[in-house]
């Protein structure tokens, strides 16, 4: 008896329902089987991909309950066994293993900014569902695959300044062909991505103010990539621009931390505190390094300055000059409070001490004079 005797197509889907329930790191564990690493089988209308070796081992155990299943060295995998087996059965059968072709990566590009704009507007989607359709058309992509490839587009769109999708983080070690077809979308599609942008800014209210676990840890940032190409996009892409540009938005941030301050300090047991947060800048406006005064349990002076985003929480920001150089003189009485996904989930992350210590500063302005010539 071998594989050769497996003839019963029925076995086959019996061993692939299995695999869905279980999922794939326990049902290779259960029957001692490696991943594929050449080979997969498809299922044509999902677009899901299977270990086909561990497959046809289990299989062969729902085919001949009397012997079990086959273990990984009862047999040889690959194209003239495996393969021609489950073919032969009618199962489709694809080789993965293989770079990303330019038509499959423009694919996966015009999905991910299709489910960007949708975000934007804040309408529903799905994003298992957009994975599904575009494994469909993919043919040799796993779910995993097409979801890290969709985190190396936010790594990209991360790089030159734009927002992403929030639920894939970015993440680095992506192809060049992927950043070349990403700077040529934006390039390109221009319209897209400034409608995309617009609709960010027009949200300028908070979605919760109970402030419950709305304090986060900062984000731990991946190295950047190195990239030969440095992106110039027009001055209307420059999203932390239209942040700080966005005073209806920096405002009902400042607002929303307003809130949280005076929340937190009841909770730390210092309600007489809470009526003493001062909010200089809406008071007195900008200028003093910082937009509001609060206090630490003890009473200490806490100077905060609020950077408001409906972006992610690794969307970059503008930093005066003032503020950096308040942020050196306070020191640890300084703090940074990044508020961001605003009229989603807002949250907050908060930094303290000086600006230098805290964030890596890019100059992207100067303020230029005539040379004074010398006689």
């Amino acid at each position: 008896m071998g594989i050769r005797n497996l003839a019963d197509p029925a076995a086959v889907r019996l061993a692939l329902e299995e695999f869905d329930e279980l999922g794939r790191t326990a049902f290779l564990e259960k029957y001692g089987y490696g991943r594929s690493r050449e080979y997969m089988l498809r299922d044509s209308a999902t677009g899901q991909l299977y270990d086909s070796k561990a497959i046809v081992g289990a299989a062969y155990g729902y085919a001949f309950p009397e012997h079990g299943p086959l273990g990984f060295d009862s047999f040889s995998g690959g194209e003239a066994t495996v393969q021609k087996l489950l073919s032969d059965l009618g199962f489709d059968v694809v080789r993965v293993g293989q770079d990303w072709s330019r038509e499959e990566v423009e694919a996966t590009v015009r999905d991910y900014f299709q489910m960007l704009a949708l975000e934007s507007k804040q309408a529903p989607y799905n994003k298992s569902d957009h994975n599904a359709k575009l494994r469909a058309t993919l043919k040799i992509r796993s779910k995993g695959a097409v979801e890290l490839k969709h985190q190396n587009i936010s790594a990209v769109l991360d790089q030159i300044g734009l927002p992403y999708i929030k639920g894939y983080k970015p993440r680095q070690n992506l192809q060049d062909l992927l950043r070349q077809v990403v700077l040529e979308y934006v390039q390109t599609h221009g319209t897209q991505v400034e409608s995309v942008l617009d609709n960010l800014e027009a949200q300028t209210l908070p979605a919760d103010q109970l402030f419950k676990g709305v304090l986060v840890e900062p984000p731990i940032v991946e190295a950047l990539q190195s990239s030969a190409t440095k992106s110039r996009l027009p001055r209307k892409f420059d999203y932390a621009a239209r942040d700080e540009r966005n005073r209806r938005l920096g405002h009902s941030g400042e607002g929303w931390v307003i809130g949280f301050e005076q929340r937190r300090l009841v909770e730390e047991q210092r309600p007489d505190l809470a009526p003493r947060v001062d909010w200089l800048s809406d008071r007195l406006g900008d200028g003093t390094g910082y937009d509001i005064l609060s206090f630490e349990a003890s009473e200490l002076a806490r100077f905060i300055e609020v950077k408001t985003t409906n972006g992610g929480p690794l969307t970059p920001f503008m930093i005066t000059r003032n503020e950096k150089e308040f942020s050196d003189e306070a020191g640890d009485t300084f703090c940074l409070y990044r508020v961001f996904e605003f009229a989603t989930a807002p949250k907050l992350f908060i930094l303290r001490g000086s600006i230098t210590n805290n964030l890596q500063l890019e100059p992207i302005d100067y303020r230029a004079r005539l040379k004074t010539i010398r006689s």
